[in-house]
């Protein structure tokens, strides 16, 4: 019961909405989100209202405060002042992202806050270390077996995910030496740039759904959901978009939401995350100034 529920959930406020009514319109209405947000209050009564599914209560809760997050940073993005600071065609490549990444922490932090309000513990939403070492449950598919760690397989994660970026990034735009050349005083932007947005997306991707459903529906269920969250929430403006992108953030998403329910914290989850950013931002820089 709790497991459909939730999927029902997901699925409702995710961009799957989006990216059918695109498909047909080519256009997504901007009502669709307050159309996601009454789904999320008439959820969030329904699980006060119906003992069964009483334990969602903190997950409808907490996507609530995820969406309406985004349109408090939404509307200060939106303001004139905010723009005159940072102007949507701005000529430099760190103004140009800071705007974009304090808007992104903002929404990181009010997500942290709501998140404290229901658990009151870090560790109990995940926003600790964790144990970097903690033994890795089989994938067998992936030809992990008993007997291997997060210790050992998490840099081999990271490097593949980083991998998988690059092939259809970097050496899409065929970068000549002129482009390293112009990117190189950038790099310390695509660190930075990188890091941020990798926190920020576990934080506010990753950490409500798998805190508010750990222990009421199976794990293997919780890993999907987020999966299937994070992938239609690239499909349409991922890098790259289209089935593509949800395939491969969809699987990012699982291996990073296995890190953080095995070794209870995010720190693999970040590096892991932080390490395709990078790469990401490299083609960014790269591009810049072309």
């Amino acid at each position: 019961m709790m497991t459909a529920f939730s999927w029902i959930l997901i699925l409702a406020i995710s961009d799957l909405p989006d990216v059918i009514i695109y498909s047909l319109i080519k256009t997504v209405p901007p009502y669709l989100f307050w159309l996601k947000i009454a789904f999320l209050i008439l959820f969030f009564v329904l699980t006060m209202l119906w003992k069964k599914i009483r334990p969602l209560w903190q997950f409808g809760v907490i996507m609530t405060v995820f969406f309406l997050a985004l349109k408090v940073t939404a509307l200060i993005r939106n303001t004139a002042w905010w723009q005159n600071i940072f102007p949507v065609n701005n000529p430099s490549f760190y103004l140009g992202y800071i705007g974009i990444y304090l808007l992104d922490l903002l929404v990181a932090l009010l997500v942290i806050a709501g998140l404290f309000l229901i658990k009151k513990r870090r560790a109990d939403f995940f926003l600790v270390k964790g144990d970097l070492s903690a033994p890795i449950e089989p994938i067998r598919w992936l030809g992990i077996g008993k007997g291997k760690s997060w210790k050992n397989i998490g840099w081999i994660f990271a490097v593949a995910a980083g991998l998988a970026v690059f092939f259809p990034t970097v050496l899409s735009i065929k970068p000549t030496l002129t482009d390293f050349s112009r990117a190189l005083p950038l790099l310390p932007g695509v660190l930075l740039f990188a890091a941020i947005n990798a926190f920020g997306e576990e934080v506010y991707f990753r950490l409500p759904i798998l805190s508010s459903l750990n222990g009421i529906i199976g794990k293997s269920q919780i890993l999907l959901i987020s999966a299937v969250f994070f992938g239609f929430a690239h499909f349409l403006y991922g890098s790259p978009p289209g089935i593509i992108g949800f395939l491969m953030t969809g699987f990012l998403a699982w291996l990073i939401g296995k890190s953080i329910l095995e070794t209870r914290g995010i720190a693999w989850a970040w590096f892991i995350h932080f390490v395709p950013d990078v790469v990401v931002f490299l083609s960014y820089a790269l591009l810049w100034y072309r």
